[in-house]
């Protein structure tokens, strides 16, 4: 069960990332703060959280990274959807939508 809770949780980050990554590429520290402002600050993603699932998509082809300069003129790695990686984010968001609302269901039910 453990196992299984991991591989949720994880497949639920790379696909708040990819969402994230969807209107713009960004840095490291710009897909943080975008995915706790869109939830109101419920969501918080440390370093050690969001690299190894930004190394793990870029490995997988769904995005592409390259060196740019910030707004601050600081050199960083700014990430950004690949084709592939918006059609898993397509894909994803529909099961999503299925698992959650069947949860939603259950959860609603009554003895009537």
């Amino acid at each position: 069960m453990h196992k299984d809770r991991d591989d949720l949780l994880q497949g639920t980050l790379d696909m708040l990332v990819l969402r994230a990554l969807q209107l713009e590429p960004m840095h490291g520290w710009g897909i943080t703060e975008r995915i706790e402002q869109w939830s109101n600050s419920v969501l918080q993603l440390g370093q050690g959280t969001l690299y190894p699932a930004l190394y793990r998509l870029e490995r997988r082809g769904l995005i592409r990274s390259e060196w740019n300069v910030t707004e601050n003129h600081r050199r960083a790695r700014y990430y950004s959807l690949t084709r592939d990686g918006r059609r898993q984010l397509s894909d994803e968001v529909a099961q999503w939508r299925r698992v959650s609302g069947a949860i939603e269901l259950v959860l609603a039910a009554t003895l009537d």
